[in-house]
């Protein structure tokens, strides 16, 4: 079987796609810097105000589309930039604003996002792009990188003081994700290096002891947090138990590693990759009747939050993408196939843009995410087969 990764019909498709998302997104602009949420039609929402890792996470789709040709990605891109040395930019304490004009702490998840966004600018070419990666440097090494654990810490209060008492899954994972990329732009293999320590720590320990079901939440010294937040199944960045679409993103990124020429390639990286990826796709789909991923499930596996959102299909497809590239296998091109084929079906509109959430009926609904906040996963859907 031809894999639809090498068919002409397909990839136009795939451009065609990340054309009409990006041109979506240009109606999220600011003026005052930062992008709008928008809803399904592209209004902006009231009381949405930007947020950084939105912003950064502009940067880095606008540069997908910028190597892809594109038009108005330029646009979007420079926004992303001006907003992120303007707009978010804590002139006072250093690193950024999550959300100017509040009282918000200093997130790492945030903060590693700029790392990513200024790293695919620089990519690109951007001009600004080489100062703003060299600021986050400075602000990785000095507060966010914790060497005696090898991993990053959680958030501080906006002087850096007051280091909260916990260390998520989330944040490292997304470390590991602007790592890789900082690595690939500086060429310097010390961020490959930490990257693989915080996936040897998350991966190759907690989630192979716990049966490929990664846990999220842990205590300052890496003790295990089981029940954290059992009282809110649907907390958008720190729900209760384990998420399928994080396993596939985890996956990926593994991935990438394994494909490193900065670092050791150890056989774990692409067999945790595998176990991760089947636990979540083989093991999880259609977990409760109804088709896709759910959001969340306890640790025997069962369905805790069963919205469905868009993000863990788009993780999906970048990763059978990446495995087919990988190993040939037709189990993970018959996934691709599947992802596509369940995205078109429900998730992307007439439009060719993207819904972001969808309820018990399959309908365009906004629990956790109202509107269509950003294009970053469906962006990285849709320009990651065409690079994989």
């Amino acid at each position: 079987m031809t894999s639809w990764l090498d068919d002409p019909t397909h990839r136009e498709w795939l451009g065609r796609g990340l054309s009409d998302v990006l041109g979506f997104a240009l109606r999220s602009i600011r003026p005052e810097g930062g992008f709008h949420h928008l809803d399904a039609d592209g209004t902006p929402l009231p009381d949405h105000p930007p947020m950084l890792f939105l912003t950064a996470r502009m940067a880095y789709s606008a540069s997908a589309g910028v190597r892809h040709g594109v038009p108005g990605s330029g646009e979007l891109l420079d926004h992303a930039m001006a907003s992120l040395t303007g707009l978010h930019a804590d002139r006072e304490h250093g690193g950024w604003l999550t959300q100017p004009g509040t009282e918000t702490r200093k997130a790492t998840y945030d903060h590693v996002h700029v790392g990513l966004a200024a790293s695919a600018a620089l990519g690109v070419g951007h001009p600004g792009a080489r100062a703003l990666l060299d600021q986050v440097v400075e602000v990785v090494d000095t507060h966010l990188w914790d060497e005696g654990s090898r991993s990053l810490r959680e958030s501080f209060a906006a002087d850096w003081s007051d280091s909260e008492d916990y260390r998520g899954a989330n944040a490292n994972m997304h470390g590991l994700e602007a790592f890789l990329a900082m690595g690939h732009a500086t060429g310097d293999a010390v961020w490959h290096e930490r990257g693989l320590d915080i996936a040897d720590r998350l991966i190759n320990r907690a989630a192979r002891e716990n049966g490929w079901l990664l846990p999220e939440h842990f205590t300052a010294d890496w003790e295990v947090l089981p029940e954290y937040n059992r009282d809110e199944p649907n907390h958008p960045f720190r729900p209760y138990g384990a998420t399928f679409g994080h396993s596939l993103e985890w996956a990926r990124f593994l991935l990438q590693l394994d494909a490193s020429p900065l670092v050791g390639s150890p056989d774990w990286l692409v067999e945790s990759a595998d176990a991760l990826a089947r636990r979540a796709l083989d093991g999880g789909w259609a977990l409760d009747g109804r088709p896709g991923l759910v959001y969340t499930v306890d640790w025997e596996g069962a369905p805790v939050a069963d919205v469905r959102l868009h993000w863990p299909v788009c993780e999906g497809i970048q990763l059978s993408a990446s495995m087919v590239r990988l190993t040939g296998d037709q189990h993970w091109e018959g996934w691709y196939r599947r992802l596509w084929d369940h995205a078109a079906r429900f998730w992307v509109d007439e439009r060719g843009t993207w819904r972001n959430e969808l309820d018990h009926e399959m309908r365009e609904a906004g629990t956790i995410w109202p509107g269509r906040p950003d294009v970053y996963h469906c962006g990285g859907a849709l320009s990651g087969p065409l690079e994989a």
